[in-house]
């Protein structure tokens, strides 16, 4: 069952033949993080329909929203919307309002069927209006359709997130002196007791490093990270931690 989060579908032969390197992705997980939307996948995927229909239909499983980028503008490699259109069972039409849109933009009466490409959408979709673009963002059923070039990308993207629930999370770190197996049993024995706050354990391999491992701790609630932080500080091995900033390296 879809829950209050986000799941990411990348489209792109590019990106899979690393042609170029995927910016979107990153900036997506940065921005939810930011906005307390959990992105629970990341899927990258050929230009091809059924992938992006197959990718299309485990994401709407998982998540209540769904971001794509990539294929959506006027060649025969941009298939996402006929994929959205295809995965939720709709016929691709044409939106009058985006076709008046591109005649105004580019100043034309006439428009080839490449460019009218531009216009179609799975039936019943909406445009989500983006402050400073020509062009606004095409959703349907919570599928938000963004183009894959990182700077249009990222201008719709706030557009979207606009829409979203706002919840920040409050994250606070730990940094330790022990290692992983040093501490793994006191980290089980909290996590366990709060399963509704994440725990993140991330260790250092440099010989050169401040400290071994850095824990996270997050959640919506201040409180409960304070609660969660106070109580690890108590059961890690004593001696330890070592700071809640990131130490400086000597030199």
């Amino acid at each position: 069952m879809a829950t209050d989060s986000a799941c990411a579908i990348i489209v792109g032969n590019e990106v899979l033949t690393a042609k170029i390197a995927d910016a979107n992705g990153p900036l997506l997980a940065r921005r939810l993080r930011a906005r307390g939307v959990p992105l629970c996948a990341v899927h990258t995927v050929p230009d091809d329909v059924d992938a992006i229909v197959e990718a299309l239909a485990l994401a709407r499983r998982r998540a209540r929203w769904i971001i794509t980028s990539g294929g959506i503008g006027p060649t025969h490699d941009d298939v996402t919307v006929r994929a959205v259109a295809l995965a939720l069972g709709r016929r691709v039409v044409r939106l009058p309002e985006m076709e008046a849109l591109i005649r105004d933009t580019w100043q034309v009466t006439e428009l080839t069927p490449a460019a009218l490409r531009l216009a179609e959408a799975p039936e019943g979709a909406t445009l989500v209006g983006v402050p400073g673009a020509h062009f606004p963002v095409l959703c349907c059923d919570g599928i938000f359709m963004l183009p894959g070039v990182p700077k249009y990308f990222a201008l719709q993207l706030e557009a979207v997130l606009a829409t979203l629930p706002l919840e920040p999370l409050t994250l606070r770190c730990l940094f330790l002196s022990a290692h992983e197996h040093e501490i793994a049993q006191a980290l089980d024995a909290v996590a366990l007791e709060n399963a509704h706050v994440a725990i993140g354990s991330y260790p250092v391999v440099e010989p050169d490093a401040c400290y071994r491992v850095k824990l996270t701790i997050e959640h919506v609630s201040a409180d409960e990270v304070a609660k969660v932080l106070e109580r690890l500080k108590k059961e890690l091995p004593e001696g330890s931690v070592i700071s809640e900033e990131e130490p400086k390296r000597a030199g």
